[in-house]
């Protein structure tokens, strides 16, 4: 077994996948992506992620369900969200499901490396 922390990645957005994919692994990660959350239901049933990171508008499943689906089955992995959606409402209802983290975008890559630091220190605790 890896010691690397192992984030999986779910975005219907390519080269935002790829992007996020790239600069994590560069971070020293174990990552893996999905690109809609049926195919992160499939990776998350056969493999054990110590952070997720979805978008909200996807294909067949969207993020907001995903978070509501992994909570029910007792996912412990911190989900952070990602939007292009700017409203408050968006927030809201992603924290109301049980996200622990929301960046909207365009967002900076280094923002978030800062706030997987965080989320993975917070969920060893």
């Amino acid at each position: 077994m890896s010691d690397k922390a192992k984030i999986l990645i779910v975005d219907d957005e390519p080269l935002i996948r790829d992007a996020l994919a790239f600069k994590l692994t560069k971070d020293g990660y174990d990552v893996d992506t999905a690109e809609d959350g049926e195919k992160a239901i499939q990776k998350i049933e056969s493999e054990e992620y110590h952070i997720i990171i979805s978008d909200i508008m996807m294909p067949f499943i969207s993020g907001f369900e995903l978070v509501k689906i992994l909570k029910e089955r007792g996912t412990d992995a911190p989900v952070l969200m990602l939007t292009s959606l700017n409203s408050e409402t968006a927030v809201l209802k992603a924290f109301d499901l049980g996200a622990d983290d929301f960046m909207t975008k365009p967002f900076s890559p280094n923002e978030l490396s800062v706030r997987i630091k965080k989320l993975l220190k917070n969920s060893k605790k």
